[in-house]
């Protein structure tokens, strides 16, 4: 694999090491992809920009964005979302990093299927959730030229169904915890994909609420 993909310098500090082998045994190989995909086309979108950030907190954020969707990081009643964003904070309690990085890689996890907020954070949560959107919703597409693309891709494969894959991932790290996906994205997710799954309405649950008015 080369250091450098697209122009964008891979971490290769030993944190970053340690993130990518367990990521890489963790994850499937399409998340495992999808997770370094972030990452370039987050630091990509951020280079182009003309933002400050740091690669190394950047890398964090990306690689385990997901992780709440795998079994083994995977609670029991919180977000997949929290999920990562919790074993991203452990895996970082044992480096020398601060509290308002920890914070950063944190929300920059928590926040990715939140539209709207990142954009208006720090770089690290701002450019995870910008990969995030190129890769998966394809947002920005036009503003990556074709041969960063190709490299990304060549590199890290999308395969010929990543869109149903990566739908196939959502569902199965949410369906067991339908209500974890009240007020996100994922209903949407479970909505198409699950037939037993009903979305908890809004406005219902202000009308049903125990006050008179």
């Amino acid at each position: 694999m080369p250091i450098i993909i697209a122009g964008v310098k891979i971490p290769d500090s030993s944190m970053a090491k340690a993130a990518t082998e367990l990521v890489r045994d963790t994850e499937t190989d399409l998340l495992y992809h999808h997770s370094r995909r972030v990452f370039l086309f987050g630091a990509l979108t951020g280079d182009r920009k003309g933002l400050s950030y740091d690669a190394e907190l950047l890398y964090i954020g990306a690689m385990f964005h997901d992780m709440g969707l795998m079994d083994s990081h995977a609670s029991e009643t919180e977000r997949f979302e929290v999920d990562g964003a919790n074993a991203a904070r452990e895996f970082l309690s044992a480096y020398d990093i601060s509290e308002r990085d920890v914070d950063d890689v944190w929300d920059s996890i928590a926040l990715h299927t939140t539209p709207g907020i990142p954009q208006y954070k720090r770089p690290t949560v701002a450019l995870v959730t910008a990969g995030v959107e190129m890769d998966v919703l394809g947002i920005g597409y036009d503003d990556f030229t074709d041969e960063q693309r190709e490299e990304v891709c060549a590199c890290h494969p999308r395969g010929l169904k990543f869109k149903h894959g990566i739908l196939s991932s959502f569902c199965m790290g949410t369906i067991r915890k339908p209500e974890t996906t009240f007020g996100n994205v994922k209903a949407d997710v479970l909505s198409k994909m699950d037939p037993t799954y009903r979305r908890v309405d809004f406005a219902d649950l202000i009308l049903q609420s125990m006050w008179e008015s």
